[in-house]
């Protein structure tokens, strides 16, 4: 591709074009695995203590209508955080933050946190504000299905009150994180969430050794939550500080950089939450089935696993990436960043897609069903993850094309990705509830979600040059084709155990999923070795790599 319509693509990137006779930016497909597999860590460690945080809210609430009334209280301040915080405005300001290190200077891009913080805080504290005093509207609107039983209604107002604060507490929290994240320190952004976690994690003990009451812990739970969001700022302000950072808010809407990331997060705001838009459009349906909120939320949770630890790791490598060769105008580097990173995504995603199905009782019942969680609640999350589990490799592989999209200041084009998947996943609604109730709402999430990853992997090749995309399908194929026998093992492994050592203590739970998984997980490894999938090598390397360095 030629350098002129390199430029055109990048109109608004103030870098001076490449002079006659300087050669083209190195293009080879990075490295990501090495980076993405130490981000992995940390945030594996955040979405076990996500599991454990659930573990303790299912021993609490279980599926009952106290649980229900959490998860969708939790849902509103939640689904604004990924519009508008941690979503639309990290995609959005990464990106600028980045150019204006590099083409402006370090003092430029701290002045334009600060005045990205100062229209947060005015913006998102009148969005609270107003979620405060419009709640039972929301609730209203959002969970019709509610004033069918007396005193849930209300209860999930009160809930909603208590979290909205939640919303600013992030919003700085991402603000820190993309700092961060653009000057490749991932540390502690990816530990962020983590200490989210520990904190609703002492909180819900708290609730549980206190002995409260469901009502009395299902407030006590929602002020932990709100607590937890402090902690996930609070957290990354030492590595923060450490970069030269100084917390001086200011409002200056003639900013430029304040511009460009309006100008992005208009349509990022939709176009990267086409997922929680959906379960936005879901829990009005589910709300209608008692028990289906609470069910679908526990089966999303262990969706969060693989997606978090594998796609949001990918993800957060990826998009430091692509914002550099964005800024250096390397269409070329783009090109086999994305297709390097949806390779990396593969590897890790589909092996988790297919023990997922595989596996899903005996998951679901190791982690929940205890306490106030049923065995009736246990086969209704599994049959919810089965279906969700059909989009895994889509819902982890938007998160690391779309942002390629707001790199180039092309934000409208994630934007029809997910008017396309919400429009998809309504009619997926309207036609699969009523003959498969809240499942219908799980697979069309799913579809919905692999619909948007189609619509934006079509527009990349549009926009910014053909991937290869024969290659990225063949890739897929060999690494399905190692996974499937990887889950029939993993199958048959637990299914032997479970007729020997039964399902009902804990420690034959452990061991017949914890086997099942390895068993799965070498079949997996050898059938990669025998396909020749590079991504394995390139992990093994890394490990290699580790292992000489600690010995040294």
């Amino acid at each position: 591709m030629s350098e002129q319509p390199q430029r055109k693509l990048l109109p608004d990137a103030p870098a001076p074009p490449l002079a006659a006779g300087t050669p083209p930016p190195k293009t080879a497909a990075p490295k990501m695995g090495a980076r993405a597999l130490l981000v992995s860590a940390a945030t594996m460690l955040s979405r076990i203590l996500g599991l454990v945080r659930e573990q303790i809210f299912a021993v609490l609430l279980g599926a009952s209508a106290f649980a229900d009334a959490f998860v969708v209280a939790f849902r509103i301040p939640n689904l604004l955080r990924d519009l508008f915080a941690e979503g639309a405005l990290s995609a959005a300001f990464v990106p600028t933050f980045t150019d204006a290190m590099r083409n402006r200077g370090r003092e430029q891009a701290i002045r334009l946190a600060n005045v990205v913080i100062g229209a947060l805080l005015l913006i998102v504290g009148a969005l609270t504000l107003l979620g405060i005093v419009f709640a039972p509207q929301l609730i209203a609107f959002m969970a019709p299905g509610f004033e069918q039983v007396a005193g849930k209604q209300e209860l999930t107002e009160l809930c909603t009150r208590i979290m909205f604060p939640f919303l600013p507490l992030v919003s700085l929290a991402a603000v820190a994180m993309g700092q961060l994240n653009a000057q490749e320190k991932f540390a502690a952004p990816a530990l962020a969430s983590a200490m989210f976690n520990v904190v609703a994690i002492a909180g819900g003990a708290f609730l549980f050794l206190a002995g409260f009451r469901e009502e009395q812990a299902v407030i006590g739970w929602s002020i932990f939550t709100l607590l937890g969001g402090a902690a996930q700022l609070g957290v990354q302000l030492p590595s923060l500080f450490a970069t030269g950072f100084s917390f001086r808010p200011a409002l200056d809407w003639a900013e430029p950089g304040l511009k460009r990331i309006g100008r992005l997060m208009g349509p990022a705001t939709i176009g990267l939450a086409a997922t929680q838009v959906n379960i936005f459009v879901n829990t009005i349906f589910a709300s209608q089935v008692p028990g289906a909120p609470s069910w679908l939320n526990y089966a999303f949770r262990l969706m969060q696993l693989p997606i978090g630890v594998f796609g949001v790791a990918v993800a957060t490598i990826a998009t430091t990436s692509l914002a550099k060769r964005a800024a250096e105008r390397d269409l070329p580097g783009m090109q086999a960043t994305l297709s390097s990173g949806l390779r990396l995504v593969a590897f890790l995603t589909v092996p988790s897609m297919v023990g997922l199905a595989a596996l899903a009782v005996p998951i679901v019942r190791l982690l929940f069903q205890h306490g106030a969680f049923l065995p009736t609640d246990t086969v209704a999350t599994a049959w919810a993850t089965l279906m969700y589990a059909t989009g895994l490799y889509a819902y982890a592989a938007v998160k690391v094309v779309a942002p390629a999209f707001y790199a180039l200041d092309r934000s409208r084009i994630p934007l029809y990705g997910s008017l396309a998947a919400v429009g998809g996943n309504v009619f997926l609604n309207v036609t699969l509830f009523p003959y498969l109730s809240y499942k219908g709402l799980a697979l069309g999430t799913a579809a919905a979600a692999t619909l948007n990853f189609g619509v934006l992997l079509f527009m990349f090749r549009k926009v910014a040059g053909a991937l290869d995309l024969p290659g990225l399908v063949t890739h897929f194929l060999r690494v399905l084709a190692a996974a499937v026998p990887c889950g029939l093992a993993a199958y048959v492994v637990n299914e032997q155990l479970a007729q020997r050592l039964g399902t009902e203590t804990l420690l034959a739970r452990i061991l017949e999923v914890g086997l099942a998984v390895a068993a799965g997980g070498l079949v997996y490894l050898a059938l990669c070795r025998l396909f020749r999938v590079a991504e394995l090598d390139e992990v093994l390397a890394f490990v290699k790599r580790r292992r000489a360095r600690r010995r040294a």
